[in-house]
């Protein structure tokens, strides 16, 4: 197949094929926004690049709202060929064995020309079953990261060059900074759940559940109230008492964000892919670091896991659009789309090729910091305890997850009793999920 690759507002520009001729492809996405903006010109590029197939991008609302749509889809026997998944639904997808067409399997039988070590391992591997075959695409995925003012930084007498390697450093920094008066905080999070629990599990190599984070079974057990997380959670009460860490609310953590923009906290922890929005929210030169760790837990730093979402592939379509799918695929796994779509979105690419070439034009010395996610996740090879996680009904466990750090701080649970209620609770959640697929 002849292929041109476009992109940016000449894929828009060539867009008047004649689409009755082609075979379509439906994709349904939760990317509003500048994002769906973006989406749809990376669509609106392949399907100028060649004349075969015309993939026809869909808004379905939140990653929630998708998910549920594609589900109702599927048992109408109305489903699109693609749909846009959030991490934590990963579970819910691969239970639905008869429902989804695995990636690798797709690319093999369409003869889509598909080396899985093209990929990064530790983006990949959320999505792969126990053999390593890969069960889905990755589109937009992101890492935490550390982001900090350094102006606050320069006040307190600190190097403004210079973050936090350990939590010991990031204590022994905060704690500087106000007592230089500086800042009101020394740091604040989004996502305790992904940041400040499953992340600093990989982080530190510890593991978040039984059967390798729930990859082997669907009846795998949580086992977050280990010393390490029971520590770092122990911490943060304390911290938060002492004015070291101020909380940002459940979910995302909507009070985060603001309070590191506002000069009131001088250090932040949040997705790699919001680098785009801390920079145009912030008015001081920002710094950025990798997540700390605990120097004294062995293997620290392993590497940390993702967040995004992935691009499912689901079964009752024809053979022929299943090739324009695997087409597709493949085009959004080149190398000048995936690093346009890094540069532009702020998430990872998906391929070391992508990387290659970011570098190569020079994106990360013109835009420091950006890297340091990749950096993040390729830091080691992931072992069972750090590709990630995939546990029934996970979305419903992050809820339960907030609500007892809430209680820790509030103070009606030692970190020992609010972790050991997240794995009581989430078990059951888990339990409940494996009835439902037996």
């Amino acid at each position: 197949m002849t292929r041109i690759l476009l992109t940016g507002a000449a894929a828009l520009a060539l867009t008047a094929t004649a689409a009755a001729a082609k075979t379509q492809v439906t994709w349904w996405h939760a990317m509003g926004g500048e994002l769906g903006s973006k989406l749809e010109q990376i669509v609106a590029g392949y399907n100028a690049s060649q004349d075969t197939y015309e993939v026809v991008p869909v808004y379905k609302g939140d990653y929630t709202e998708t998910m549920t749509a594609a589900i109702a889809a599927f048992r109408a026997g109305e489903q699109p060929d693609i749909v846009q998944v959030f991490e934590v639904g990963t579970g819910t997808m691969m239970a639905a064995k008869g429902a989804i067409y695995p990636v690798y399997q797709l690319m093999q039988e369409a003869g889509a020309g598909f080396d899985p070590k093209a990929y990064l391992p530790a983006v990949v591997g959320y999505y792969t079953d126990t053999d390593g075959n890969m069960l889905s695409m990755p589109f937009n995925s992101s890492t935490p990261i550390l982001y900090y003012n350094k102006d606050i930084f320069t006040a307190a007498g600190l190097d403004p060059e210079t973050a936090p390697a350990t939590w010991s450093d990031l204590e022994a920094m905060s704690k500087t900074i106000l007592a230089s008066g500086a800042a009101k905080c020394g740091f604040t999070t989004g996502w305790i759940s992904w940041v400040q629990l499953e992340n600093l599990s990989a982080w530190h190599n510890q593991p978040i559940g039984t059967d390798e984070n729930g990859f082997g079974s669907v009846e795998a057990k949580l086992t977050v109230d280990g010393p390490v997380q029971v520590r770092h959670w122990d911490n943060l009460a304390r911290w938060q008492k002492e004015g070291v860490f101020k909380y940002g609310g459940p979910g995302g953590g909507s009070d985060a964000a603001p309070a590191f923009y506002a000069g009131e906290c001088a250090m932040y922890m949040n997705s790699s892919a919001s680098r785009a929005g801390v920079m145009a929210n912030s008015q001081f030169p920002v710094g950025f670091g990798m997540l700390p760790y605990y120097d004294d837990v062995e293997g620290a730093p392993q590497n940390s896991i993702i967040g995004g979402a992935t691009l499912w592939v689901l079964r009752g379509h024809p053979d022929e659009e299943y090739k324009g799918v695997a087409d597709f695929f493949s085009y959004l796994s080149s190398p000048e789309v995936q690093a346009d779509w890094h540069q532009f979105s702020g998430y990872l690419p998906i391929t070391q090729a992508a990387y290659d070439l970011g570098k190569a034009q020079g994106y990360y010395d013109q835009n420091p910091g950006a890297d340091v996610g990749i950096r993040e996740i390729t830091l080691n090879p992931p072992t069972p305890n750090s590709k990630g996680l995939r546990f029934g009904n996970y979305v419903q466990i992050r809820t339960v997850i907030d609500e007892e750090f809430q209680s820790l701080l509030a103070g009606t649970k030692t970190a020992k009793e609010a972790l050991s209620a997240v794995v009581e609770r989430g078990n059951a959640l888990i339990a409940d999920f494996a009835e439902t697929v037996r």
